[in-house]
């Protein structure tokens, strides 16, 4: 895991600055576009060994906005501006100071907020031994997640019982079966936007 770590500081370090530009014209958007609030959002959520962290992302939603932490494509809270960033994960971009600090690494599962770490019993809770990533398999797998919530009738409900309990299967086996070239693998498919084979499917 030191290569993996290494890795991460490395690419996170000249992430930020081959990316500033691209920084400072989406926090400039949001602050012309989405006025009268902060442009960086701030969550506290789960990272390794069920720690507390502060996360980063690019705000994408409507100030004081209340309800599920479950969020659907073309829910009245994201903004229009904020649904381009989430379409091309741009709002994700600040979670590399994350890595940087080393609260994140650049694959491995999505820092969850608390109260979903409470479900996970026995072997589940290996997946805390990870660090939370910007990206990995379950988010390949996921990455049209909002899209497929708002197909079905109660979005928490099969978030809960299906994506959530899904995720956690495919984080496991990333937890037993790293590979740092699928890391690489991984970032290369989600920058590109292309697929990839898994444990036996499709990611």
């Amino acid at each position: 895991m030191l290569l993996k770590s290494c890795f991460d500081r490395l690419v996170s370090f000249f992430g930020l600055i081959i990316f500033f530009p691209v920084l400072f014209i989406v926090a400039i958007l949001i602050r012309v576009k989405m006025s009268g609030g902060p442009v960086i959002f701030k969550q506290n959520r789960v990272g390794k060994n069920g720690r507390l962290f502060t996360m980063y992302k690019f705000r994408s939603m409507t100030v004081g906005h209340g309800g599920s932490s479950v969020s659907v494509a073309g829910d009245s809270r994201i903004t229009p501006l904020g649904a381009v960033l989430r379409k091309y994960k741009l709002d994700e971009l600040p979670e590399l100071w994350n890595v940087l600090k080393g609260d994140m690494s650049l694959v491995g599962p999505r820092p969850d907020v608390p109260g979903y770490v409470d479900c996970l019993i026995g072997e589940e809770r290996e997946v805390l031994k990870l660090k939370p990533g910007i990206t990995g398999p379950a988010s390949l797998k996921y990455r049209n997640e909002e899209v497929l919530l708002a197909k079905v009738e109660n979005p928490q409900k099969y978030n809960d019982e299906v994506i959530f309990p899904d995720k956690i299967r495919i984080n496991l086996y990333y937890y037993h079966n790293y590979s740092f070239w699928k890391d690489i693998q991984m970032i290369v498919c989600t920058v590109l936007g292309r697929k990839m084979r898994y444990n036996n499917e499709i990611i």
